[in-house]
């Protein structure tokens, strides 16, 4: 791990490359296990305030889902998480032609029907936040439905870290990013030059 102001980051985040692959995968990330998204409170309420800007956009499945116990729910765990149509798949789950997933709240972001993005945890995928008592832990979370996204990530000569820039950056800022990106830089040169 390495600290980052009052953040530890995973090795992972900086050792593992990563580029989602959207063609191949076609959105598993969205449809896939056995919860929804985690969420936090508030953007669970943010959810319930523009739910009348993004049902018309929701599959009929999903209406009837959010109709019958809300946007959200607690899971097994006890963690608020969103609502999942047939025991899989997110509600703001769409569909595109030839089947790949789309998510309606980025669909609506981008239309400008809505202020705000997606939830964080959705925009940080693959990062999970872990909060403890005076830090984050912020982790690479290894799914095997992302195996093709570790493929064109080392394709593509790109880190997990340098992918997820701007997510990072949304969640922690600019100076954190910058001593991150510092630091990883100097870490992968010792790694190489056999120093660590």
């Amino acid at each position: 791990m390495l600290q980052i102001q009052d953040t530890l980051v995973t090795l992972d985040l900086i050792e593992d490359f990563f580029v989602c692959d959207l063609d191949t995968c076609l959105g598993a990330c969205c449809i896939e296990g056995d919860a929804g998204a985690p969420l936090t409170e508030e953007e669970y309420e943010h959810l319930c305030e523009i739910l009348p800007e993004i049902y018309p956009m929701l599959t009929p499945a999903a209406q009837k889902v959010v109709e019958e116990q809300g946007v959200g729910y607690y899971d097994e765990e006890g963690d608020l998480v969103t609502s999942i149509v047939n025991g899989r798949d997110c509600v703001f789950t769409t569909y595109a032609p030839g089947g790949k997933c789309l998510c309606v709240l980025e669909k609506a972001w981008r239309e400008g029907k809505i202020k705000n993005f997606k939830p964080e945890s959705c925009y940080l995928y693959p990062v999970r936040l872990k909060e403890y008592a005076g830090f984050t832990a912020v982790n690479l979370h290894h799914w095997k439905i992302c195996k093709c996204a570790r493929v064109l990530g080392k394709k593509k000569g790109i880190r997990a870290y340098e992918f997820l820039k701007e997510p990072l950056i949304r969640k922690f800022g600019e100076e954190w990013y910058k001593e991150l990106d510092t630091t990883a830089k100097e870490y992968l040169r010792q790694k190489e030059a056999g120093e660590l």
